[in-house]
């Protein structure tokens, strides 16, 4: 099985015992993305202070095991909302391949996007 589509399937199931387990059948697939966003950005933040980001407190050391936690953890949030609004684990790929090809074209000037594009260096600005 493509690794994508197991995640997709393990968040699934993941996502149907936790609706049933806590009872939250009644929550509308609008009000889903809304908590997930929110636990998201939760986890973004803590994804954060593992980075020493605080520039007013002392570095510590890196932990990239707990780095790797967290990303997983926003992972986990991401997958289940494209799994609220019927996004599957293909359509995610392709979507990403789009955009990934419109992003290039805008760093390098071919989008109808503007604004984007590498620029070389000036010689005054050398």
């Amino acid at each position: 099985m493509d690794k994508l589509e197991h995640i997709f399937e393990l968040q699934a199931q993941f996502d149907e015992a936790l609706i049933e387990k806590r009872n939250l059948k009644h929550i509308k697939p609008e009000e889903w993305i809304q908590k997930e966003v929110l636990a998201m950005v939760s986890e973004l933040g803590e994804l954060l202070n593992e980075v020493n980001f605080k520039w007013w407190k002392n570095p510590k050391e890196i932990d990239y095991n707990a780095i790797k936690e967290e990303l997983v953890d926003i992972l986990h949030f991401l997958i289940s909302m494209c799994l609220k609004v019927g996004i599957t684990a293909d359509d995610l790929y392709q979507t990403y391949l789009t955009k990934n090809r419109e992003n290039f074209a805008r760093q390098k000037g071919q989008s109808k996007k503007t604004g984007y594009e590498w620029e070389l260096p000036r010689n005054d600005d050398l």
